[in-house]
Formats: C-alpha cells, structure tokens, sequence
C-alpha cells in the first residue's frame, strides 16, 4: 500500500514536468477554443469599456488643460477595441450580453470621477489600468503554452498591455495619489473592474 502511495506521488510530479518540457502542441499547453473565446469575449469588453470611460472623463474634461492627455489615451483605447471587435468577428465569438450595462457603467465611472477634479479622473486611470495590466499579464502566461498558435494575440495583448502600462504611468506622474481618498477610490474601482473581468468571461 505504501509503494502504491509513493508512485502515485511521483507521477504527479512527473506529469506536469512532462508537459512543460514537451513542444509547444503538447495537449497540457494547447488553448482550447473555449478558452481562446473567453480571452478575446472578455478583453473586447474591458476594451469597450475602457473606451466608455475616456469617453466620460472628455466629456467632462476635454475642454481643460487635461483634455489632450485624455485623448490622447482615448485614442489608443478606441484601437484597442477595434482590434477586439476584428477578432471577435474573425473566430466568431459571441460577445459578451453585458455591453449595454458596460456602455452605461464606463461612461458614469469616467464622468462621475471627472466631476471630482482632474487628479480623481487620473486615480481612476490608474486603477483600472493597474487591473488591466495584471489581467493581460495573466493572460499571457496562459497563451504561451502554445506560442505559434496563438502568435496573433499574443502580440495583440502585449502590445495593449503595455500601453495600458504607459496610461498607468500618466496618472500617476499627473497626480493620482493626490486625489482626495486615493486609497479607497481606487480599491472601489479596482474590485468593480475584477468583478466585471469575472462576468465577461461568461456571460
């Protein structure tokens, strides 16, 4: 019974050690197409929303000093959903039923923190990309189990990944720390961001 226990064990590690040194089609690396469906479904909402939310802040912003800031990242964030909206038709996935609530929720959240001063709509900037960032660094780890693949979306989500990083930076070099409870705004923000991500994949 004991020798059972012991090579029960060792297989176990011996298994996924198998798989990580084996090529890259090995079936414990490849990405499901259920899989690959949730990525592009619930990166082309964030990316809506996103795009929802710049459009909130310019609303409230745009003619001030902070409006070609915004914009500018307003810009990028519109590709960035273009991109998703191409992918969603080229692999046929269904987009999440969620866009009209996202539509609604990302312009408020933007507007609503615009209201608040320049400094909070930069706060809000920088907890959402702070999610962002995080959610596509995960998402990448994921898709480099089968690199050749998913090649497309790899360079995709890296390129916007980082350009969700430089759009952190910017808030906090124009004073999102300096907006009035910092703190608590942005972890409100940032568990409303999550909980979106977790309904996205699925609905």
């Amino acid at each position: 019974m004991l020798t059972q226990q012991v090579i029960i064990r060792r297989s176990l590690l011996i298994f996924p050690r198998y798989c990580s040194t084996s090529t890259s089609h090995n079936t414990c690396n490849r990405t499901t197409k259920a899989e690959l469906d949730s990525i592009i479904r619930v990166d082309h909402a964030g990316e809506f929303g996103a795009d929802r939310i710049y459009a909130g802040q310019m609303a409230v912003l745009g003619s001030t000093s902070k409006g070609p800031l915004i914009k500018h990242m307003w810009d990028q964030e519109i590709k960035h959903r273009e991109k998703f909206e191409e992918l969603i038709r080229k692999h046929r996935v269904r987009p999440t039923a969620m866009i009209p609530i996202w539509n609604v929720m990302g312009f408020a959240l933007g507007a609503g923190s615009a209201l608040l001063g320049d400094k909070a709509a930069m706060a809000c900037t920088v907890a959402v990309e702070t999610v962002i960032v995080d959610h596509y660094n995960d998402q990448l780890r994921k898709l480099m189990g089968d690199p050749e693949v998913n090649k497309e979306l790899l360079e995709t989500i890296t390129k916007f990944r980082d350009e969700e990083q430089e759009h952190h930076d910017t808030g906090m070099d124009h004073g999102a720390e300096q907006a009035p409870f910092y703190k608590a705004f942005s972890e409100a923000i940032k568990f409303g961001c999550k909980t979106a991500i977790a309904i996205s994949k699925v609905v």
